[in-house]
């Protein structure tokens, strides 16, 4: 938690408390329903909260109304995302359900008004978002291409990645010619090794 302070110092009191209840929640759903590798649960902070925020440092939330997590998992980046930004509406899907089962209750439990769950493929969802998150879920094309109609005229997609996204940025942009593909590196913004070849997406159709 002190990590997360360390790059987000202007957390609000309700904020800290929603943070910090978030590690023993997971490792009591955990015990349940594994949804977090014990590996990960070791750098909980790191390597998955601090990891779905480093969105905040690149996008501007505050502009925006609605976003869609596709393939949530056990709900990141959503999860996160929505206790920092209380006034915007996340709808975090994945077609498992017990994911999404976990996804449900930490929300709840936590006081999230702003969250709803869906258990589909996200490739079902009908309604429009300003905004398109996903962490590492298929290739940008692939994701694109099954979230069109979700996505609101001008809207932006977050994606979080790693590694070489040259060949998946040129399948892209070859597709989708007068689409903006924005990259940052994470290692520019925080410095801990986790992130050394993790990537900012920041992607418009038009």
């Amino acid at each position: 938690m002190e990590l997360i302070k360390k790059y987000i110092p202007d957390l609000n009191a309700t904020q800290q408390e929603q943070l910090e209840k978030l590690l023993p929640l997971y490792i009591d759903w955990n015990a349940k329903i594994n949804v977090i590798s014990r590996k990960d649960l070791d750098s909980f902070y790191c390597n998955h909260v601090l990891h779905s925020l480093a969105l905040t440092k690149t996008f501007d939330f505050n502009k925006i109304k609605s976003v869609l997590d596709i393939g949530t998992g056990g709900g990141f980046p959503g999860i996160p995302l929505a206790i920092l930004y209380p006034d915007i509406q996340f709808t975090l899907v994945d077609s498992i359900g017990k994911k999404i089962k976990v996804v449900h209750a930490v929300a709840e439990s936590l006081g999230l008004k702003n969250v709803k769950a869906i258990n589909d493929r996200f490739e079902n969802i009908k309604t429009s978002h300003d905004v398109i998150v996903s962490r590492a879920v298929a290739p940008a094309l692939k994701l694109v291409n099954f979230t069109k109609k979700s996505i609101a005229p001008k809207g932006t997609y977050l994606f979080l990645k790693g590694g070489d996204l040259l060949d998946e940025k040129h399948e892209l942009l070859s597709y989708y010619n007068k689409a903006k593909w924005q990259e940052t590196s994470i290692a520019s913004i925080y410095s801990e090794p986790f992130f050394e070849t993790k990537k900012i997406i920041e992607l418009q159709l038009s």
